[in-house]
This record gives C-alpha cells, structure tokens and sequence, in this order.
C-alpha cells in the first residue's frame, strides 16, 4: 500500500481520529512538552502508537518544511470511494459538489478543501492536468479535511461537467462578467458549483460547459477573492439556502 507524510497537529490528529491504524511512523519533537504537545502524545499513545523522538532538525527533512508544529506522521493513503460515480449513487441528500478548474497552488487547495468539509460538500473535483494533487503542504493547510473530502482528479473536466449534467445536477460556474449574481441562483437542487483559477478563471471549454453563470458581487476596490473564500461564499450560500 502507498504511503505519505503528514504534519501538523490538525492534520494528524484528524489521522488520529478516522483511521489510527494507517499511521506507520509517529514522530514528535522531543524538546516541546506544552499542554498542546502532552494533548497530542496522550491521544497517540491511547491509540496504542509508538512514538519517535525525534529534533526540529530531523523533523524538517522528513517533510520539507519547519512549519511541522513539532509532529510528522508517515500513514498509509486511506482507500476512499473507488469512483464519483460511486459516491454519486449513494447519496441520500441533493448533491453539493465543488469544482476547480486549474488550482495549482497547494495552499489554495488546502484551504478549498477545508472549506468544502466545513460546509458539507460531498466531493470535490478537478482535472488531472493544470492541477494540483493532494500533497502533505495540501493536507496540513486543510487541517486534516484531506484526509476524509473526496476528491477526484479527472481526465477529461469538460466531459465529466456533462456527465454530472445527465445526472441533473446543475452545473453553476462563477465569473466576474456573469448576467446575474450567486444570490440570484437556486441551489437547492442538485448543484456542482465551478470555481476557476485566480486571474485566468476558468477555462473556455469548462465556461460552455456550466448550465448557469453568477457572480460574486465586489462592493470595494478590490476586483477579486482568492479562490478558497470565493469557494466559502458560494458554499455557504448552498448551505444556507438547503436550511431555510
């Protein structure tokens, strides 16, 4: 089986939580014993884990980056639904899903995908190319939402947009030129909401693809959001309209 790393404590205390069995190596950083940390080290070892004491050094190589928080974890990858399909079928509720179109910066993602968890989101999709996979700077800025969102890297984006429409989902794309803003569109019914790259947008063919444009209406100077808070308002508009 596949593994990666993960670090931070979020990312691995979610590990933690959903599959303590996964975790292969834990380490932690020996000279920090703050309440977080004696936290932490109390939940790993009721899990039956053992713990490698390891320096803010070693810790560093291991990932990549100092920005650990003093706890690294190689896990097995956690087999999720085999495909969209799948998980499509099974659903009891209206659809929710999130669509990005062209997301190549890790912490965008990481946070789009936290987003995505938080508001109730059943997958998340992007294509294979222009894209970014799930990494470990992806799973520690989702603060362990990577480890239980689907998410489905697709090889043709356009075709699966048509596919999601044959299931009746509407597909709503955002654009800062759209007719008519998000609070105007009806998100009560089955909805994959698209969300394009900072700056470009999304992609010609994926625009012709979207069964409805809105915007998100911009009061100030600033023309734009960065995508994870475009995600969040277009998300929680969907929430928000399913609980009313």
């Amino acid at each position: 089986m596949s593994s990666k790393l993960l670090f931070g404590f979020h990312a691995v205390t979610v590990r933690l939580k959903v599959a303590p069995k996964s975790i292969r190596e834990l380490y932690i950083d020996a000279t920090r014993r703050d309440q977080r940390m004696r936290q932490f080290i109390a939940k790993a070892e009721e899990s039956g884990l053992h713990l490698i004491e390891s320096d803010d050094d070693r810790l560093q190589k291991l990932c990549g980056t100092h920005r650990h928080q003093g706890v690294v974890a190689k896990v097995d990858n956690i087999q999720q639904t085999n495909s969209l399909d799948d998980l499509l079928d099974s659903l009891t509720e209206p659809a929710l899903l999130l669509v990005l179109d062209g997301i190549t910066d890790p912490h965008n993602l990481g946070a789009c995908l936290r987003v995505a968890d938080g508001a109730g989101v059943h997958a998340v999709i992007a294509p294979k190319d222009h894209a970014v996979g799930v990494n470990a700077t992806v799973s520690k800025v989702a603060s362990g939402a990577a480890e239980i969102m689907p998410y489905f890297m697709v090889t043709n984006l356009a075709r699966t947009l048509g596919e999601l429409k044959e299931r009746n989902i509407w597909v709503i794309g955002t654009s800062d030129d759209a007719p008519r803003d998000l609070y105007a569109a009806d998100m009560r019914q089955p909805t994959a909401i698209v969300l394009g790259a900072e700056g470009s947008g999304m992609r010609q063919l994926t625009r012709k693809n979207c069964d409805e444009l809105v915007s998100i209406p911009m009061m100030g100077a600033v023309e734009s959001l960065n995508v994870s808070v475009a995600s969040g308002v277009c998300l929680y508009e969907a929430r928000r309209q399913r609980s009313s």
